[in-house]
């Protein structure tokens, strides 16, 4: 009988709503561990309060969420600490500190959440900027990089506490297709190297196609697609298609131009 494994995340009928937008409508996930899964959606459609809600950095209005069988969503601050430290977050924009070096940017975490003499966290963002592919980089401030080098940096700064989980806010937006494809190689290797679970959220379909073991479309609060990268170019459903191709004549086809109206 095959052996039946826990998801490492897991998120239970979730809601969320700010005011009176509703941008999580009863979401149900769970995440393999060890596996890629890419967010799809249109800006707007709560791709980011979705992952925020699994290291507890958002709370859920109502619903249940799950770190390795442990329920997150009830627990304070104080105990939410140890929860957080087994993710590593990119920011969208790299959210890197101006004012430090690259190499106390990655450092900052170890800093910020251990004890370890300033030799040994050396060592530790020496390795992780070799990981990412920039060796020696550590007196360089954000300022004097490229946009590709400011990814790679954050990205070792996330995985600096060493995480279980990843979470990827659009990886890829602002670089050139090269830079955007260094940064899918970067996890699929810190995937295969590291053994992490990744959700990577992305509006990218050639990074999406690339890095997912799987693939989840989120609009208006729900799920309307869930499958691998094959199903998903194959999709028949034509708020699908069109999010994958960028073609909006695949979404007028079948919507009239009074619902059209109305979006």
């Amino acid at each position: 009988m095959a052996q039946i494994t826990k998801p490492i995340v897991e998120l239970r009928g979730v809601e969320k709503r700010f005011g009176k937008l509703e941008v999580l409508c009863g979401i149900d996930l769970a995440l393999e561990r060890g596996k890629t899964t890419v967010i799809l959606g249109e800006s707007g459609t709560g791709k980011s309060v979705l992952i925020k809600h699994m290291m507890g950095l958002i709370c859920p209005d109502t619903g249940k969420i799950y770190v390795d069988g442990q329920r997150i969503d009830l627990l304070g601050e104080k105990d939410l600490v140890a929860v957080r430290r087994r993710f590593g977050y990119l920011f969208q924009m790299g959210a890197l500190f101006d004012s430090l070096s690259s190499g106390d940017n990655v450092g900052f975490p170890l800093v910020e959440h251990t004890n370890y003499s300033d030799e040994k966290i050396e060592r530790i963002v020496a390795q992780k900027l070799s990981l990412v592919g920039l060796d020696g980089i550590q007196p360089k401030r954000p300022a004097e990089l490229s946009g590709g080098q400011r990814k790679r940096v954050a990205l070792a700064r996330a995985i600096a506490l060493e995480p279980d989980i990843i979470l990827y806010d659009e990886p890829t937006t602002g670089l050139d297709p090269i830079r955007a494809d260094s940064i899918n190689d970067l996890i699929i290797k810190l995937k295969n190297e590291l053994a992490v679970t990744s959700v990577v959220v992305t509006h990218d379909m050639i990074s999406a196609f690339k890095v997912a073991d799987r693939i989840l479309m989120l609009h208006e609060g729900k799920f309307i697609a869930d499958g691998t990268a094959q199903n998903f170019r194959n999709a028949t459903d034509p708020r699908v298609r069109q999010f994958v191709t960028g073609d909006a004549t695949c979404l007028s086809a079948s919507v009239s131009p009074e619902e059209l109206s109305h979006d």
